[in-house]
């Protein structure tokens, strides 16, 4: 759910006017969000704990000196779609990974600005969702 769908739902929480049936049609709209965000959360860390295991097996394959130490991950990527197939993605792969720690040593090296305090503007400017009316 997006910032703006939350201040749209706060605006028709704090209207007077708003009907109790349709505080319960809100209630059930976020409880379906919420299993489904936590649906959504328990598939990711299924799969980082996947990827994070094969990663360890393969370090450890390695260390051990087995005769294909990234077989581990390799079956991983393969589950996913995500191995490079070819010549043209490994070169993009290679730039992306050359990228990412080049944003990565940037973000750690610049000061983190402090968050404002204070009363935020509200913008509901959201086609995501509509409210009962």
């Amino acid at each position: 759910m997006t910032r703006s769908e939350f201040d749209d739902i706060r605006a028709f929480l704090t209207d007077e006017t708003t009907q109790a049936g349709d505080l319960l049609s809100i209630a059930r709209m976020l409880i379906d969000d919420l299993e489904h965000s936590r649906m959504r959360e328990a598939i990711l860390r299924t799969h980082y704990l996947r990827l994070l295991t094969s990663a360890r097996a393969t370090v450890a394959a390695d260390a051990a000196q087995a005769p294909d130490p990234m077989a581990f991950l390799k079956h991983e990527l393969a589950e996913h779609g995500q191995l490079p197939q070819d010549d043209e993605t490994v070169q993009r792969v290679l730039a992306d990974a050359t990228t990412a720690a080049a944003l990565l040593a940037c973000l750690e090296e610049s000061p983190q600005r402090p968050r404002r305090r204070g009363v935020r503007p509200r913008r509901c400017v959201g086609t995501g969702r509509t409210l009962p009316r």
